[in-house]
């Protein structure tokens, strides 16, 4: 047998291992999740109720799913106007220099940092400084999380868009500076309509790593079961309530966090999807 065939059977061996891995992930919440998807139905997604009273057990996602929207979604909208200045700072108007090379390194820096450090971090300076602003009695609630996501996302985000500006042919943006453009020019008709689709690629992966991310959000958005009624009200995710609820469950509501994390698993998987499709389309 050659070395092609040996490098061959390698790799198709540890693609089935992912594919064995993945379809076991989703087989074992599907069948952990059958009790209640049997009970609930598709009113599992559209109740507000999570009533885990022993003889009365009554819940919902609606609630979770709320909250975990609103905490991503307004996420998304503090960090991608920082990611984006970040990232045509270093790959374009700093481009090669040492600053946007401690800037690099401070992007990748802040993405390996663990999300107990993010959450602690929030807990001890942001809930403060949200309190003496007078936003929030207590500190924690929806915007206190979201903000603390937003920096964690920002790193993921500039880091892919660095990789999408860097990719924009150098010849395109010499012709326009030998026309006369200026920088900005430059950017606004050369760099952001050929880095466009990456970038929108890399705001949607981004959004799913806000979607999934727990420990930050589970010590700072309060941990209310009700639907946030503002900014700075408390609430709960879909990934908080299984962080906090999942080692004292049993019966129904084990089965219903189960499908909650079945559901978020979904989700991140079609926002991952889009975004690597948009990926594909842009190569």
């Amino acid at each position: 047998m050659n070395s092609d065939k040996i490098l061959k059977r390698v790799l198709f061996f540890s693609s089935l291992v992912i594919i064995l891995i993945a379809a076991a992930m989703v087989f074992s919440l599907f069948k952990g999740s059958l009790p209640s998807i049997s009970k609930f139905g598709w009113r599992f997604l559209i109740s507000d109720q999570w009533d885990p009273t022993q003889g009365s057990e009554n819940y919902g996602a609606l609630l979770f799913i709320v909250g975990t929207i609103l905490t991503s979604v307004l996420a998304l909208v503090i960090a991608i106007p920082l990611a984006f200045c970040t990232s045509l700072f270093v790959a374009e108007y700093f481009r090669g220099t040492k600053l946007a090379s401690i800037v690099g390194t401070l992007v990748d820096l802040l993405a390996g940092i663990p999300s107990i450090i993010y959450g602690l971090w929030g807990f001890y300076i942001l809930c403060p400084l949200v309190v003496e602003a007078g936003l929030s009695p207590q500190g924690f609630g929806v915007f206190t999380s979201a903000l603390i996501l937003a920096i964690m996302i920002v790193p993921y985000a500039t880091s892919l868009s660095n990789t999408t500006i860097a990719m924009v042919p150098n010849d395109l943006k010499e012709a326009a500076y030998a026309l006369g453009a200026t920088r900005l020019e430059v950017i606004r008709t050369v760099i952001l309509p050929n880095a466009r689709s990456g970038m929108t690629a890399s705001y949607i992966l981004a959004f799913g790593r806000a979607i999934g991310e727990t420990l930050a959000v589970t010590m700072l958005i309060g941990n209310e079961n009700a639907i946030p009624h503002g900014l700075f009200s408390t609430g709960n995710t879909m990934a908080s309530v299984i962080a906090n609820q999942f080692g004292e469950a049993s019966g129904l509501q084990l089965s219903a966090l189960i499908e909650l994390a079945l559901l978020l698993f979904v989700i991140t998987t079609i926002i991952n999807a889009i975004g690597k499709y948009i990926i594909k389309k842009m190569g």
